[in-house]
């Protein structure tokens, strides 16, 4: 029998600060988190197509291409949960695929991260429960174990906690730490705003670009 690590549970942040999370970009919160904090290489699954999501990690660590704990943690989830698996980021096996996933789904999960392979991708995708990925197999998992439940993992070069907030979309996955989320949030309001200024100087004709030559000395070649 294989062990299987559970840690207490995380915080849970307030709806209120879950909405402004999904209000924001994954690219917008990356700025605001000072460029870091993504989940390097791991990608909405190919051809899913879904709203922003976030809502608080629940982590899980477990061996390469083994789901055993995996399947304990969605027993463990609570609703709105997104499963963050650290698969160590292997491609030979998957750990989960639309069985799982439909499984997630009725459990009321927001979304499923893993720094591993999945399968099933068009079942994926056409499901209503978001799905990112490192890669895809359709070669199965062992499910022998051990593993661990709600303690720190890394995927994607990001340490994430039980907790935290992790916001995916169409550019990949961000994690927000759970005791700077509000801070975090505020800048990211910010720079959007600034965006949205910058869009409208475009369109307008307006857009002043002087910064890019004084960022260069430009040396002139000769015909």
């Amino acid at each position: 029998m294989s062990t299987c690590r559970v840690h207490p549970p995380g915080p849970r942040p307030d709806d209120g600060l879950l909405a402004r999370a999904r209000a924001l970009p994954t690219s917008i919160l990356s700025d605001a988190l000072a460029r870091t904090g993504g989940v390097t290489g791991v990608l909405p699954v190919p051809g899913g197509r879904w709203p922003r999501v976030a809502g608080p990690a629940l982590t899980v660590r477990t061996r390469p291409g083994d789901n055993l704990v995996v399947h304990r943690a969605l027993d463990l989830a609570r609703p709105g949960d997104v499963l963050v698996v650290d698969g160590g980021g292997a491609l030979d096996r998957a750990v989960l695929g639309e069985i799982m996933a439909r499984y997630a789904a009725a459990r009321g999960l927001a979304a499923l991260v893993v720094d591993g392979a999945v399968r099933d991708v068009e079942g994926l995708a056409a499901g209503a429960l978001p799905v990112f990925a490192r890669g895809v197999t359709h070669v199965g998992p062992y499910k022998d174990g051990p593993g661990e439940v709600g303690g720190a993992v890394q995927a994607g070069g990001t340490v994430v906690r039980a907790g935290d907030v992790v916001v995916g979309d169409a550019d990949g996955v961000v994690v927000v730490p759970h005791e700077r989320a509000a801070e975090v949030l505020a800048d990211g309001e910010g720079l959007l705003r600034a965006e949205e200024a910058v869009f409208a100087d475009i369109a307008a004709g307006t857009l002043d670009r002087s910064w890019v030559t004084a960022a260069l000395t430009e040396v002139r070649v000769a015909p």
